[in-house]
């Protein structure tokens, strides 16, 4: 990373609190601007619904005013009309207000229509007037006689004196719906507020803006919040219009039941100054980062990267060679004291390079010395091994044993010469004695961490395993296909104690095994020369399974004792 990247990279942490405030800033902003436009919208619906509440009452004293005249009760046709087209004049709202029949049969109409020329019998308000008695709010319908959207409230009309006798009429009155649209879009407080009404079945009855494209149409699938939000309920969602809005609900009680209206302020508008805000915010944070970025790197130019290539030019020509180059840095700065310091270094390096060349001279006529000598060890050792070996030959009674032995030290001994005799791994040893006898079949295991041994341990060892491994070849798991030799070690380090390899050599599925009448010269030998030369423990068992061998050695500390995990 350069030192200019490393410069801006300060800058702008230095920035980082400005913008975690700006952001604090904006959520707590936005979180309070929510609750209020919630809360206006939900106070908006409920004044929407509280207006449509009222208009339906003074619909119903209406109804109630005009049922008391003479020639509505009394069902004269001629009468009744003139009287209702009086009574509609003086509600600009009304579209028409007509006296049935029980049946629906239209009786008089403030259009003039002619007696039984429709019905509204089929009407489910017409019905629930009845059976309620009283009165009832309908949903949209397309009026017969005017051929427009309306919503009609309906008003029983008892027979004689009695307002609570026998039904002879039903008295309706139907309201225009594009005024109610007009009507309740006066309640809103924002111009960019979307207001919509449906009625029982789901149909629009009345909408804002855009009304004349929704009334008496169903609210569509995809916008399920807007049909099916309990009354108190506020969202934010799409609206129709596929704006994003702040949709409250509020569903009247009483006549109105089944009704439900819906308001939503666009969530845009509604957010439009705090998003302004933060447009500003951000502008200027930007100008402010902009401008501290180029006095920090005009600053860094100056200040801090000239110094730095001065010391970077003195450090390639130590590089090469030239210690007597020198930085030139003086002061009570933080480069000035760097560059002292640093000459100083160059000083001394300069003094001691000779007599550190000598010293390493030195060494290296060390270690050639000494790599002579141990070759010229490993030339008579092996000189040595090769002459017992030609005299083994030459020896009657157990000749092959004596010089399968001297094979085995041998080898033994070339696993030492290749690590300049500073010791083998315990799985080396193994495998050199073990190797000739893997198979395809896998007859052998080898289980345990890696554990290098000094080369005491290695002669000692390697000796043992090649008479277990020489007696499974011939007698033992090794002399049949079907038998298994596996080997498991593990290191323990007592606490305060010297640590110890425990070894397990485990025979299988070989040939039965008989316990010797007396102790051979192998068992001795594996007896002997752990306990002798090792200071070990020896647990020789001939069990019928399989020949099992556990020993128990101490490791010297140090250097030669190194546990590796298996991979």
């Amino acid at each position: 990373m350069s030192l200019t990247t490393r410069i801006l990279l300060l800058v702008l942490l230095a920035l980082t609190p400005a913008l975690a405030i700006q952001g604090y800033n904006e959520v707590a902003l936005r979180t309070s601007r929510d609750a209020a436009v919630r809360a206006d919208a939900l106070a908006t619906v409920r004044g929407a619904a509280e207006d449509f509440a009222q208009l339906s009452e003074r619909m119903r004293q209406a109804l109630d005013l005009i049922s008391g005249d003479p020639s509505v009760r009394a069902h004269d046709p001629a009468a009744c009309a003139a009287y209702l087209k009086r009574s509609a004049a003086r509600l600009p709202h009304v579209i028409l207000i007509a006296l049935t029949d029980p049946a629906g049969a239209v009786i008089c109409d403030s259009a003039g229509s002619a007696p039984g020329s429709y019905s509204t019998g089929a009407r489910a308000y017409h019905h629930r007037a009845l059976e309620a008695g009283g009165f009832a709010v309908g949903g949209y319908a397309l009026g017969t006689v005017s051929n427009r959207p309306s919503i009609h409230f309906a008003r029983v009309v008892a027979g004689g004196d009695a307002t609570d006798g026998p039904a002879t009429g039903l008295l309706l009155a139907a309201v225009d719906l594009d005024w109610l649209s007009d009507h309740l879009e006066q309640t809103l407080h924002q111009a960019e507020t979307a207001i919509t009404v449906t009625d029982r079945d789901g149909l629009i009855i009345a909408r804002r803006p855009d009304g004349a494209d929704w009334i008496g149409k169903p609210i569509p699938p995809e916008r399920g919040v807007m049909r099916t939000a309990r009354d108190g309920e506020v969202r934010i969602d799409e609206g129709l219009d596929g704006r994003t809005r702040v949709i409250a609900t509020a569903m009247p009680e009483g006549p109105l039941a089944g009704v439900r209206l819906v308001v939503g302020p666009d969530s845009a508008a509604a957010f439009a100054d705090i998003d302004a805000a933060t447009r500003r915010g951000l502008v200027l944070i930007a100008l402010g980062a902009l401008l501290a970025l180029a006095a920090a790197l005009l600053a860094g130019r100056m200040f801090i990267r000239r110094p730095i290539d001065h010391l970077l030019r003195t450090a390639a020509a130590w590089q090469v060679g030239n210690l007597a180059a020198r930085t030139g840095l003086r002061g009570a700065t933080e480069f000035g004291r760097l560059g002292g310091k640093l000459d100083a270094m160059a000083s001394a390096l300069q003094s001691n390079t000779d007599a550190l060349h000598a010293e390493i001279r030195h060494g290296r006529a060390l270690q050639e010395q000494q790599v002579t000598m141990l070759h010229e060890l490993n030339h008579r050792v092996k000189n040595t091994l090769a002459t017992v070996q030609a005299l083994a030959r030459q020896s009657r009674g157990a000749e092959g044993v004596l010089e399968a032995r001297i094979l085995a030290l041998s080898k033994t001994h070339d696993l030492l010469t290749r690590e300049d005799w500073s010791g083998a791994s315990l799985r080396e040893v193994l495998e050199s004695e073990l190797s000739p006898y893997r198979t395809e079949g896998d007859q052998i295991a080898l289980d345990g961490p890696d554990v290098a041994l000094s080369p005491r341990h290695v002669l000692a060892l390697g000796m043992t395993i090649h008479e277990l491994t020489t007696n499974a070849g011939k007698y033992g798991a090794l002399s049949v296909p079907e038998g298994h030799v596996r080997v498991a070690w593990s290191l323990s380090a007592p606490e305060g104690g010297m640590p110890r390899l425990r070894l397990t050599w485990q025979e299988s599925g070989g040939p039965p095994v008989q316990p010797p009448a007396r102790a051979g010269f192998g068992t001795r030998l594996i007896s002997g020369g752990v306990r002798r030369e090792l200071d070990g423990l020896v647990d020789l068992a001939f069990e019928a399974g399989g020949l099992r061998c556990h020993l128990d050695v101490p490791l010297e500390p140090g250097p030669s004792t190194i546990l590796v995990p298996t991979q």
